[in-house]
C-alpha cells in the first residue's frame, strides 16, 4: 500500500500540519518551514521542532517533507537573485534538518533571458554551493518535475538527469514527481501502455532508485499545455486512471506521495478527505 498525505499548513504551529494530516488518515506530510512568498523567515524555536517531533510520533504520520519557497531561482542569470537564492536554499535546508525533515522539494529554476544549458550549470553551481554549507546534513534536496511554463527547467527528464550526474554530490539529489507536471509538460500517463511507457522512460534517464516521492495532482490544463494548475483528483484531464496505474505500481510501494489539490471544502467535507478517500478506492489489496 503506498503512502498517501498531503501538504499541510503550519498556522498556529508546525505540529498543526501533522495533526491535519492524522485527522485525514495520512500516512505522510509536506509542509513550508516559512512563508512560502517571502525571503524572510522566523527563527525556529526549539519548541516547534519538539512539538513537530512528538506529534509525529503520537500520531504515526511519517515521512514528513517541505517544498521550499517560489521566489528561489538557481538557474537566474542575474548574480544579485542567484546568490539570494543560494542563501534562501541554504536557510531552508537548515530548517528542515532541524525538524527532521527528509527532503525539501524545490523547482530547479528559470533560465529567464539566458539559455537552457546556461541554466542548467547555474544551478549546478549554485547546488555545489549549497552543499558545502550544508556539508553532514541528512535533508536532501528533491529537485521537482515542471510542467515548462515559459523559461522553466526540469520539465525534461534529460534536464533533471543532467543535474544530477554535473553536480558534485549528486547523490545528496532526489527527483520528486509531480503527475500534473509531467503530464503538462508532454509525458502521457492516461493508458495503462502510456503509463508504462513514462515510467519506462523515467527509469532509463533518471532511474527509479533516484525518485524519492511523488505529488498527486490532477490537471486543470490538457496534456502537453506546459501549465502548472492543478485540479482534485479525477476531476481534470488526467481522470481517475494515472493515478491508479500509479497507486498500483510495485516500482513505488515505499515512495510517500503528497496531495498538492485545492483546500475547499465540497458540501462542508474537506477536499484533502474527498481526494484522500478517492486514492485510497483506487487502491489494489
Amino acid at each position: 500500500m503506498p503512502l498517501l498525505g498531503a501538504h499541510q499548513s503550519i498556522a498556529g504551529g508546525y505540529y498543526k500540519a501533522v495533526d491535519l494530516a492524522a485527522e485525514f488518515e495520512m500516512d505522510c506530510v509536506q509542509i513550508f518551514t516559512k512563508n512560502n512568498n517571502q525571503w524572510r523567515a522566523k527563527p525556529l524555536t526549539d519548541k516547534d521542532v519538539a512539538l513537530f517531533q512528538e506529534h509525529l510520533e503520537s500520531t504515526g504520520v511519517s515521512r514528513p517533507c517541505s517544498h521550499m519557497s517560489y521566489l528561489i531561482n538557481l538557474a537566474s542569470p542575474k548574480d544579485e537573485l542567484w546568490n539570494k537564492s543560494i542563501d534562501a536554499v541554504v536557510v531552508e535546508l537548515e530548517r528542515a534538518e532541524a525538524l527532521g525533515l527528509e527532503g525539501a522539494v524545490m523547482h530547479p529554476g528559470s533560465f529567464v533571458t539566458s539559455s537552457e544549458e546556461e541554466g542548467l550549470d547555474r544551478i549546478v553551481a549554485a547546488i555545489d554551493q549549497i552543499h558545502e554549507k550544508t556539508d553532514g546534513f541528512q535533508t536532501q534536496i528533491w529537485l521537482e518535475t515542471t510542467a515548462g511554463q515559459g523559461s522553466n527547467l526540469g520539465h525534461r527528464f534529460e534536464q533533471l538527469a543532467y543535474l544530477l550526474e554535473q553536480v558534485k554530490e549528486g547523490e545528496r539529489l532526489g527527483i520528486c514527481v509531480d503527475t500534473c507536471h509531467i503530464f503538462a509538460a508532454g509525458y502521457p500517463l492516461i493508458e495503462a501502455d502510456e503509463y508504462q511507457s513514462t515510467m519506462q522512460e523515467l527509469d532509463n534517464v533518471i532511474g527509479y532508485d533516484r525518485v524519492r516521492a511523488f505529488h498527486l495532482n490532477d490537471s486543470k490544463c490538457e496534456f502537453g499545455s506546459r501549465k502548472d494548475r492543478h485540479e482534485n483528483i479525477g476531476k481534470g484531464f488526467l481522470g481517475l486512471e494515472p493515478f491508479r496505474h500509479l497507486l498500483n505500481d510495485p516500482n513505488f510501494q515505499d515512495r510517500p506521495m503528497y496531495l498538492e489539490t485545492p483546500k475547499d471544502e465540497e458540501d462542508g467535507v474537506p477536499l484533502d478527505q474527498i481526494n484522500m478517500q478517492t486514492l485510497r478506492g483506487l487502491c489494489e489489496d
